[in-house]
């Protein structure tokens, strides 16, 4: 199986989610089928079919949630070059073709979040960054085309 990269801060992210599911999700759900149980019929009771499918679908993120941990492994920012750029970087782009500056962080399939200006390194963009420099000019295939960027400012 693929390792998943993730730093501290997501891990904990990871964890307190699934400790979340695990208790105050799972007793909020056992409450909901209680009540529609109390109700009659479960044969033919569809706020009981309702919840019995949210328990499943809590138990299911819970297992795909302690799966993904199991496979991740916090990154060391150590042993991390600072000067490439890799996972975990904070890279400032500067945009050839529109001459607009950009500003993204490197992160796992997990973390990602464009809205926050967080992109997975599997990524076209992620991808075609990785392993280059402060002012290496960098040409990225895109669906819709190929992006020119100069890389201005490289950080952690």
């Amino acid at each position: 199986m693929e390792k998943i990269y993730l730093t501290r801060e997501a891990y904990q992210k990871i964890k307190e989610e699934i400790d979340f599911l695990k208790t105050t999700k799972r007793k909020q759900l056992a409450r909901e089928i209680g009540e529609a149980r109390e109700k009659g019929d479960i044969s033919e009771n569809a706020e009981y079919d309702a919840a019995k499918e949210a328990q499943a679908l809590n138990e299911k993120k819970i297992s795909e949630l302690e799966g993904k941990l199991g496979r991740s492994e916090i990154l060391d920012e150590s042993r991390i070059p600072k000067d490439l750029i890799s996972i975990g970087s904070i890279v400032k782009l500067l945009d050839l073709g529109c001459n607009e500056e950009e500003c993204y962080t490197l992160v796992s399939e997990m973390e990602a979040n464009y809205a926050e200006g967080k992109i997975s390194i599997n990524s076209p963009i992620g991808k075609g960054l990785l392993g280059f420099k402060k002012d290496d000019i960098v040409e990225i295939k895109i669906p819709t085309g190929i992006l020119k960027y100069k890389i201005v400012e490289i950080s952690r």
